[in-house]
């Protein structure tokens, strides 16, 4: 988490007295990962946060598997999924493992009978198209394209769009999303040789206390299923709140690339990473200045990952008829590399305006049914 953050009114010492003016108690809950032992957060709500009116219905939204083992190159074209009105209908979870899901997005309307939270994942949501703002207990974050929009688990969150033209990527990943190790300094700020810093994360702001009687419906998902919770009290009334775990906003255009003389590996794209993957930027740079480099990356083997790539503007020296919104799986086992014909394109190009997301993970992926329906059946074919 990118540093301390202390929003609203909070005690002078934790787990001590605090007050209404009435001289009834705030209710005190802390939000911890890793049970005690890591992030956390102290949250004072003017109201319990415990009151349950209703538990309904659960309903599953576990991703059918089409392909549980997979040995070959797909392309998928996201931007031909149709739009849903509600945000959580439009969700299509495309590729799974057990440490994280990935998905897109194409919802028109904002949410406004319902409040969400995810209770298994951490959600990074790459803003594609559109714009907003996501309101949380924390504070509003406004998000427009290009943002990654970073939500721990167990954070509850409404979204309110600008308008109906709206594309979002997404990870779910069952571990903490955190920024990379080799970024960090032993007490965990960005160092210099990091190719972003704190200035460039965007923290909560506009702190609003909601002291609401009522009926508040949250969609808890937990294990594949939602469940519908009617809560007595609007979930955002804190009164104030501080510490290190919290949503987030970085954007990709904030990031620095890192250039060489020759071809650099794609750690130097790292952005995120969590258990069992990590999330690389790949953003407009100078190409390799070395008098005879090759800008076009080599044939690579990924022995231990799979490759994800999500191909959001710009041209791509190495790949042929890219679209926006297409997605690229080459599974770990068999190499891939550049189209025939791109890396003698390549050569004498100083640099490129291409923006992707990529992700490797280190355990296989799964495709589901809703990825084969939008899936290019030949794109495997085509290096030939």
């Amino acid at each position: 988490m990118p540093h301390y953050v202390q929003l609203g009114k909070v005690p002078p010492k934790r787990h001590t007295q605090f007050r209404k003016p009435d001289g009834t108690l705030y209710g005190e809950e802390l939000v911890s990962t890793r049970g005690f032992s890591s992030l956390y957060s102290l949250v004072y709500h003017v109201h319990p946060p415990t009151v349950v009116k209703q538990v309904g219905e659960p309903y599953s939204v576990i991703p059918e598997i089409a392909i549980a083992n997979n040995m070959m190159h797909h392309s998928f074209q996201t931007f031909t999924l149709q739009p849903e009105d509600d945000f959580l209908k439009s969700r299509r979870t495309l590729l799974v493992n057990h440490h994280l899901h990935i998905g897109s997005a194409a919802p028109r309307k904002s949410m406004t009978e319902y409040f969400y939270k995810n209770a298994d994942a951490d959600e990074v949501l790459f803003i594609h198209q559109g714009s907003g703002k996501i309101t949380t207990i924390y504070g509003e974050l406004e998000f427009k394209y290009g943002d990654y929009v970073v939500i721990p688990r167990g954070v509850i969150y409404q979204i309110q769009f600008n308008d109906e033209n709206n594309r979002i990527f997404y990870v779910e990943a069952f571990s903490p999303i955190r920024f990379p190790k080799r970024y960090l300094n032993e007490v965990g700020q960005l160092m210099e040789h990091a190719p972003f810093c704190q200035r460039d994360i965007k923290t909560p702001q506009n702190l609003k206390t909601h002291d609401e009687k009522g009926e508040f419906l949250i969609l808890i998902k937990k294990q594949g299923w939602i469940y519908p919770y009617t809560y007595v009290y609007h979930p955002f009334d804190a009164i104030g709140w501080d510490g290190y775990f919290y949503p987030f906003i970085f954007s990709i255009h904030d990031f620095e690339p890192i250039t060489g003389r020759v071809h650099m590996p794609p750690p130097i794209h790292q952005t995120f990473e969590g258990d069992g993957f990590v999330i690389c930027s790949f953003v407009p740079r100078l190409y390799d200045y070395h008098p005879l480099a090759i800008p076009a990356p080599y044939h690579h083997s990924n022995i231990d990952s799979d490759e994800v790539l999500y191909y959001v503007d710009g041209d791509f020296m190495s790949r042929k008829s890219v679209k926006k919104g297409q997605i690229t799986l080459h599974p770990a086992g068999i190499p891939h590399g550049p189209h025939p014909g791109t890396i003698e394109k390549s050569i004498g190009q100083k640099g490129t305006e291409e923006l992707a997301v990529m992700i490797d993970p280190f355990k296989p992926l799964q495709i589901t049914k809703a990825a084969l329906s939008i899936e290019d059946p030949d794109y495997h074919k085509s290096w030939l």
